[in-house]
């Protein structure tokens, strides 16, 4: 399922792996693109069609994006994720178990725009942020792990960064120590849960994303 949850002022969907939500220098079309398709046939919407974007999803991770289908929306749902108040969920296949079962990873984070990399440390340096996120290891199979994380910041390759940091780089994320890569380019990480209060209506939203169509990631789920 493609859109999980829609309403008059947002849309939230499942990105694939390996789809940009954002137009980019390389020109492929981006989900923002695509659903502002969707919306303009489903609607029979003359002109421009509105979609804001509150958050981003790296291009290799698959699972949730919110979309705001009205500026009021967006404005609002820009304040609460920069805020901390939309709570994000995410499942993350490793080829290593972590030492600990969970845990809270706290640690600064340093983005080099030229590697378009982060790099973590336990105190802080000159330009990093703060980076906060909790994990449980949820899943094993006879090769891999199933990690879940609670993200409380929200800071550049923040979960890869800081998994790959006490040794649990992701599956097929040969940028932060995977062995190998994925055949489709992927890695193994997938934003599977969003819950937050609707910056219009005031219901509670949660939604969940069903994992990727691959056998390891139907195993785990």
């Amino acid at each position: 399922m493609r859109v999980l949850y829609e309403d008059n002022h947002i849309i939230i969907v499942n990105k694939a792996a390996g789809e940009i939500v954002q137009g980019d220098k390389t020109g492929d079309k981006s989900l923002c693109d695509t659903m502002k398709a969707y919306l303009k046939e489903k609607y029979a919407k003359p002109g421009n069609v509105f979609v804001g974007l509150p958050h981003r999803l790296d291009r290799p991770v698959s699972g949730i994006v919110v979309l705001a289908k009205t500026s009021k929306a967006l404005e609002r749902l820009n304040t609460m994720f920069r805020d901390g108040n939309v709570k994000k969920i995410y499942w993350a296949i490793t080829k290593e178990c972590p030492v600990e079962s969970e845990g809270e990873l706290k640690s600064w984070i340093l983005r080099n725009e030229k590697m378009n990399k982060s790099f973590c440390y336990p105190k802080e340096v000159k330009g990093s942020k703060q980076a906060l996120l909790y994990y449980r290891h949820i899943a094993y199979s006879q090769n891999y792990n199933l990690i879940e994380v609670e993200l409380k910041t929200g800071r550049h390759h923040q979960i890869r960064c800081q998994l790959a940091s006490i040794g649990c780089p992701i599956k097929g994320d040969l940028k932060y120590g995977a062995k190998r890569s994925n055949p489709d380019g992927s890695i193994s990480l997938h934003a599977r849960y969003v819950e937050f209060t609707h910056p219009v209506s005031k219901e509670l939203i949660q939604v969940t994303a069903p994992v990727p169509e691959e056998r390891l990631w139907q195993s785990f789920e």
